[in-house]
């Protein structure tokens, strides 16, 4: 496999260590839908009687876990992040030197970096063309609001046109700093970035008191991406749909009845919707990233610790990966090698390898053999539909790529799921006054106040032991079947749909913690035991809603999951390709004005 050929020694990787036989069983706690004055209710009952949230505690079975017998025989492990180290040290290529995106195949292909970079070497459009064309369309405080402007949070237009300025100048002298110079991206409202508030879509100040902007921002802006503003987000990450009652609702592109996916909801919407080709979006601090399945878009979820959040920040536990969202497998790549460079103030990122380092470039990138791992008892409970577009790559994959399957069992999936929420939670709520608690929506005071709070150190200690056992079993599936990735739907549904419309008006909200859960059945591992995972569209179900499947690898393993990404996308070629929104009001034709 990749990372044990190129990668021979790795800093924190678990011993390998078959887990205990345990039958799946996934006997999840029921929770009544809550909407409206009936969730405002219940939220301020509950948040004023500790004794009501410890039974809301009891009922969701969160105290079970520390009941597991095989946890006795594990470690607690608080951070999951494994550190690969190259044998060899290539010369690293400079930005100009990346693989460039190829333009889209069609007109009726989404546009790529390529588009944009074509346009601008020609002549006939300028950056700053294009951010003119932009920002009437995302402003909150245009009168009357941008089009698109619910995806966005905080669009500073006079930042926006200066990159833009500097970016035109550069191609008018023929010196642009990379395949991304004057291509714009957004960013998600969790990540800093100098001159904008940081609010993690809520009405709270989080802004990071020294002003920076954070490591990865920052490599975008170095090779000369316009970064067009802060994107939507759930508030302060914790749940799956994005419906944010201050902000508004960003809805999916391609079917208005159904949410975006979330907490990312705002830069995926801003890329399916044909704004930008790239976005930032964030996995972990609760925030599960489903994008790729809710709207038909790429995601990539690095390696914890790839990325730093801020200069001398360091991700630890369960806490934000930054990752690209993009609508290409190309433009996913390029912005991920930018954007990942190892930070040097970082403790953790220093260490990994440079991901300018493509595969060609580094020798033992490709595995010795081809092989996809099953769970088959956890992918069985997706929908039909579902399934149907799954187990049609799988077969893709096997017959056109050359990929074996394998039948793989991993212990105590349901309750890792709840160990994950448990310290996920646990840690978010560690980190809210009072006061800042009483501001969040009721929905998130409900989450937190019954399973961020009630986490005693030995609750949280069994949540970090069944981490270590997760981990140390995936380290022995690894040394079972070198190069393995694991595969499973993205979510087990077809989009979260939108149950009423009020849901979205009320400014209130609604609660479906079982939903929720359910959204992150899949998801939630490779967040829990730091693995990189790739999410790509498969295929689309009777409503046009998208449907996604996930990759999820070795430790370090970005470059396989990278090409398999290319292999992946290509089940769908036959089938029309990624399909963009329809309607003029779902997708907007950014170059269209330009490329006659």
């Amino acid at each position: 496999m990749p990372d044990q050929a190129v990668y021979a020694n790795a800093y924190n990787r678990p011993q390998p260590r078959e887990g205990p036989k345990v039958p799946y069983n996934n006997d999840s706690g029921s929770n009544p839908v809550l909407r409206g004055y009936s969730l405002a209710a219940v939220s301020t009952i509950i948040a004023s009687s500790h004794y009501v949230q410890r039974i809301f505690w009891t009922l969701n079975r969160f105290e079970k876990l520390k009941e597991l017998p095989y946890l006795e025989d594990y470690d607690a492990r608080h951070d999951p992040t494994v550190v690969p180290v190259s044998t060899s040290a290539p010369s690293v290529p400079t930005l100009l030197d990346l693989p460039q995106s190829a333009p889209r195949a069609s007109p009726t292909d989404y546009y790529t970096s390529a588009d944009y970079r074509a346009l601008y070497q020609s002549g006939k459009v300028t950056p700053s063309d294009v951010v003119e064309s932009l920002l009437p369309l995302i402003q909150r405080d245009a009168q009357p609001p941008g089009q698109y402007s619910v995806g966005f949070i905080s669009v500073r237009a006079d930042l926006i046109r200066a990159a833009a300025k500097a970016s035109t100048e550069r191609y008018q002298q023929g010196k642009p700093l990379s395949p991304l110079d004057g291509v714009p991206v957004t960013i998600k409202d969790e990540v800093d970035l100098a001159g904008y508030k940081t609010t993690k879509g809520s009405v709270l100040d989080l802004t990071d008191k020294s002003g920076r902007t954070s490591w990865c921002v920052e490599k975008w802006q170095e090779a000369g991406a316009i970064i067009l503003g802060k994107t939507n987000m759930h508030e302060v990450g914790l749940d799956t749909t994005n419906n944010n009652i201050t902000y508004g609702t960003p809805l999916n592109p391609h079917n208005p009845g159904y949410y975006t996916g979330g907490s990312s909801g705002g830069s995926a919407f801003a890329v399916a919707s044909g704004l930008v080709p790239i976005a930032l979006g964030v996995d972990g601090g609760g925030s599960i990233r489903l994008p790729s399945s809710f709207c038909g878009v790429f995601g990539l979820k690095p390696s914890h610790g790839r990325v730093s959040s801020k200069a001398g920040y360091e991700m630890t536990n369960s806490v934000a990966v930054n990752g690209p969202i993009a609508n290409s497998m190309d433009d996913l790549a390029l912005a991920y090698r930018i954007m990942a460079q190892p930070d040097p103030s970082s403790s953790g990122s220093s260490q990994f390898p440079n991901s300018l380092l493509t595969s060609t470039d580094v020798a033992g990138s490709t595995p010795a053999k081809k092989i996809l791992g099953l769970y088959k008892d956890w992918i069985s409970r997706s929908d039909a539909v579902v399934l149907t577009a799954f187990n049609a790559t799988v077969d893709h994959l096997v017959k056109v790529h050359g990929y074996e399957t394998v039948d793989i069992e991993i212990p105590c999936i349901p309750q890792g799921q709840k160990a994950h929420a448990m310290t996920i939670l646990s840690e978010s709520r560690s980190v809210l006054t009072a006061s800042q608690m009483k501001k969040l929506s009721y929905h998130n005071q409900l989450l937190l106040n019954i399973a961020g709070g009630h986490a005693s150190a030995q609750d949280f200690l069994y949540a970090q032991r069944l981490r270590q056992l997760l981990m140390s079993h995936l380290a022995w599936l690894w040394t079972q079947y070198p190069g393995m990735l694991i595969l499973t739907p993205t979510i087990p549904f077809a989009g979260w749909k939108i149950a009423k419309p009020t849901d979205i008006t009320n400014g209130i909200g609604v609660s479906d913690s079982d939903m929720s859960l359910r959204s992150m059945e899949y998801v939630y591992l490779a967040n829990f035991t730091g693995n990189p995972a790739i999410s790509v569209p498969c295929g689309y179900s009777d409503e046009n809603v998208p449907i996604g499947f996930m990759a999820m690898g070795d430790w370090g393993s970005e470059e396989q999951l990278l090409a398999f990404g290319k292999e992946a996308q290509s089940s769908l070629d036959n089938k029309g390709g990624i399909q963009r929104p329809k309607g003029d009001k779902a997708w907007f034709d950014l170059l269209a004005q330009h490329s006659s």
